[in-house]
């Protein structure tokens, strides 16, 4: 028996083969749409059109999940304008993907969520309500979207991001990064000290005005 093989095991584990496999129609227009399920059991997808087209590096939007903003349209953030943004501008590219990770929260689930949203209605920030309910300022990682994108056949994207530690995340995981795309969208007056509080505290490249 092969020595590593429980390192084998695990390495596979990480890169689980697509559970299922679809177009999706949208009203920005129709995606392929593919599942996968990570270790914990959650499910993730990507959303691509023409990455069979290898002449380009495809644009690729990592966006973690945010029930608030996406499905409820809350303006507390960003999160659902940047989500539809990337779709269009992907369709228009023709060549890239939106990679949907459940990673609600920055990584610290709904629940936890609402209870730092919360602390920021009593005038903490959203990094001081994190770190105040003794949570991670930002929980998220990036190993399994490197490898979903692996899976499809892509290592060198256009990444369409503000946040640098997507950039290192995919980096450090063996996905070359040719540009960095900036995905500016969905500033309004509600959440504009949430973006302030991303540029000034946590690295985002994000300017003052937009």
């Amino acid at each position: 028996m092969n020595k590593n093989y429980n390192l084998d095991i695990k390495n596979y584990n990480l890169a689980k083969e697509i559970k299922s496999d679809a177009v999706l129609p949208t009203e920005q227009g129709n995606f392929r749409m593919r599942v996968f399920v990570d270790d914990d059991g959650a499910e993730h997808s990507i959303l691509s059109v023409g990455l069979d087209d290898t002449s380009r590096s495809p644009l690729v939007r990592i966006h973690s999940e945010c029930l608030t903003g996406d499905a409820f349209g809350s303006l507390k953030c960003d999160c659902g304008p940047q989500l539809k943004a990337a779709m269009k501008r992907i369709q228009e590219e023709g060549c890239g993907a939106v990679v949907y990770m459940r990673q609600e929260g920055r990584g610290i689930g709904l629940e936890a969520k609402i209870r730092a949203y919360a602390l920021q209605d009593l005038g903490m920030d959203t990094l001081d309500a994190n770190l105040a309910l003794d949570l991670p300022a930002d929980g998220r990682e990036y190993d399994f979207s490197a490898h979903m994108l692996k899976q499809v056949g892509v290592t060198s994207v256009r990444l369409m991001t503000n946040n640098p530690l997507k950039i290192e995340g995919l980096l450090s995981n063996g996905i070359s990064i040719d540009e960095r795309v900036p995905h500016i969208t969905g500033r309004c007056k509600t959440n504009n000290h949430y973006l302030s509080t991303k540029a000034k505290r946590m690295g985002h490249l994000i300017p003052e005005q937009v």
